[in-house]
């Protein structure tokens, strides 16, 4: 499997002493610290998605198997001393907000008050993960400021208890904190690890349509479904090593509705088979496709076809980690 660097820069925090000037003020106040933390926050997909019913809260209670990918966005966290907390968050998307709304945001702001933090807190965002894409891009980007703000300040802070605080923003965060494949229950908080993905090489492609995860779940009828995945039968094949019985076993009864609607992903699916892929789902609620294969060249022809055969741009070749 391929080693995913999931604590980019978390092992060395860059500390920098920058001296303001002269004159009359004091060293202290001339004085000011600069913490300086690198992480980087990996793509996600949904190896197997199954929804089980529709709870009294709204939400879905869900069994997954999830699964990082070495396509990844890399925050660049920077604190300076202060007697408040400010945060501020820059992007090389435009459209992505950098403001409260902002997963990333929300998650400083947490940590903030919960554990009483002060300081001027800048994120710099690059993202590569596509927006919108059922790949766990804000999430992900949210459980690297978890750990980031938990390292930057030293906090007596266990992943479990990050866990916690992660899903009051959203259900994904959980996982993408532990950050390591695994079965996903409840609303997608309760984890249990798994054996990984075996090695292969993993193409992503997204058509250019963005879904609404909550459209989908609200037109889905969990009750009517006339057929699950075999979930079980996945995480035996995972712990063999078996990734013919991983692809068998590739299902997501979300496209019941996304495929409906945008049939471009089907079609996505079927040129990945067509082009060798042991299979091709859905991950999420949608739009972005996934397949599985076992040769670099194939996963590489492949990909380019469909940029080609599709005039797609985000598309491409990874490895699970």
């Amino acid at each position: 499997m391929n080693n995913c660097d999931l604590n980019a820069g978390s092992s060395q925090i860059s500390i920098i002493d920058i001296t303001y000037g002269n004159g009359r003020r004091s060293r202290k106040e001339r004085l000011s610290r600069v913490k300086i933390l690198t992480r980087n926050a990996y793509a996600k997909v949904n190896l197997a998605l199954d929804v089980l019913r529709r709870r009294e809260d709204g939400y879905h209670d869900v069994c997954m198997i999830m699964q990082n990918l070495s396509l990844y966005d890399t925050l660049t966290f920077t604190m300076k001393e202060a007697d408040t907390l400010a945060i501020t968050l820059s992007c090389d998307k435009e459209f992505v907000p950098c403001d409260e709304k902002n997963l990333v945001y929300k998650a400083v702001a947490l940590m903030g008050k919960t554990y009483h933090l002060t300081g001027k807190i800048h994120v710099d965002l690059t993202k590569r993960i596509p927006v919108e894409a059922g790949m766990a891009g804000g999430s992900t980007d949210c459980a690297a400021a978890f750990h980031a703000m938990r390292e930057l300040y030293g906090l007596d802070v266990t992943t479990a208890e990050l866990m916690k605080l992660g899903v009051t923003l959203g259900a994904d965060v959980p996982y993408c904190i532990l950050a390591k494949t695994a079965l996903s229950e409840g609303i997608g908080e309760v984890l249990t690890e798994v054996a990984p993905l075996p090695d292969c090489y993993v193409v992503v492609a997204k058509p250019k349509v963005s879904v609404s995860t909550k459209m989908v779940y609200e037109n889905l009828h969990a009750n009517e479904l006339e057929h699950h995945p075999d979930v079980a039968g996945m995480v035996d094949a995972l712990k063999l090593g078996d990734l013919a019985g991983v692809a068998d076993r590739m299902e997501n009864v979300l496209e019941t509705v996304t495929t409906k609607l945008y049939p471009q992903i089907e079609e996505i699916k079927q040129t990945m088979k067509e082009a060798g892929a042991e299979n091709a789902i859905m991950s999420g609620s949608g739009p972005t496709v996934f397949g599985l294969y076992t040769e670099k060249a194939t996963a590489e022809q492949a990909a380019e076809k469909i940029r080609q055969q599709y005039g797609l741009s985000e598309v491409y070749v990874t490895q699970p980690c």
